[in-house]
């Protein structure tokens, strides 16, 4: 959208430019104009849930501070705040990553940690996608672009280029995670049940002093042979532990379109 269409959408008070302000709260997009699939409410969706309000429209408020959207939120939030490794387990759509993400960047930015590191297992869905080619990180950014659109919804772009620059944000695979002491750190491991048991062991024990752990994953969506996930047993051993929490998300946790919970529900 040109500059001149802003300016004249905001004389025609339809593009509210206080929203940008660094106080605002709430960044909401402008749906009263235009097409919208969710323009009304389906027979299948009542009012108030799966991100609809109770006129019928689907809610797409940006919150700055984040808040739990179900009981299973609720708790894993809770967790994160109490202790210093959690393994949040549920199926897609359950926020795990972002929660866990919004967490890391909340308290990077009050000063609790030194950095974050986020990491993945560059493991392909499926299919593979050949040889790519550059650098090492241009082989990588497809495996780690998910983290980078949770960072972005956070912070701006520049913001988390210039934080990368300064080495306050790391993002790497796992495989480059051996050998390393994690201090003063928020980590998550996203993607988690795409690693062996030998590789989740590796990561648990790079936790050093001062720092939080986040696991995630969804033991039913592994991109691995059969048995080679190591994420629940992982999780069933852990759960023992008084000081390691293990958060169960479920299908009632489902913050994405309704018709997610729906599909997973027969699938």
């Amino acid at each position: 959208m040109t500059k001149r269409a802003l300016k004249r959408l905001a004389r025609e008070g339809e593009f509210n430019t206080a929203q940008f302000q660094e106080e605002a709260k709430v960044r909401r997009l402008p749906v009263e104009r235009g097409w919208t699939p969710m323009r009304s409410r389906t027979e299948t969706s009542g009012a108030g849930h799966g991100g609809f309000g109770p006129d019928g429209e689907r809610d797409q408020a940006y919150v700055k501070t984040i808040k739990a959207k179900s009981d299973g939120q609720l708790a894993l939030i809770n967790a994160i705040d109490t202790r210093n490794l959690v393994l949040a387990l549920g199926p897609a759509g359950t926020g795990k990553t972002y929660l866990a993400i919004a967490k890391a960047v909340e308290a990077l930015e009050a000063g609790s940690v030194g950095r974050i590191v986020l990491s993945r297992p560059a493991v392909e869905a499926g299919e593979s996608i050949g040889f790519l080619p550059g650098e090492m990180e241009d082989k990588l950014a497809p495996y780690l672009r998910p983290l980078y659109d949770a960072l972005s919804d956070r912070l701006s772009m520049k913001r988390v280029r210039a934080l990368m620059a300064e080495g306050l944000i790391e993002i790497a695979p796992v495989g480059f995670m051996r050998g390393r002491t994690l201090n003063n750190a928020f980590v998550v491991i996203d993607e988690a049940q795409n690693c062996t048991y030998v590789q989740l062991k590796m990561l648990l024990t790079r936790l050093g002093w001062h720092s939080t752990m986040v696991i995630t994953g969804d033991p039913n969506q592994s991109d691995l042979l059969p048995g080679v996930s190591g994420l629940g047993d992982v999780a069933n051993r852990l759960e023992t532990l008084s000081d390691v929490s293990v958060v169960r998300l479920g299908d009632v946790d489902i913050v994405r379109h309704p018709l997610v919970a729906s599909m997973l529900g027969v699938l």
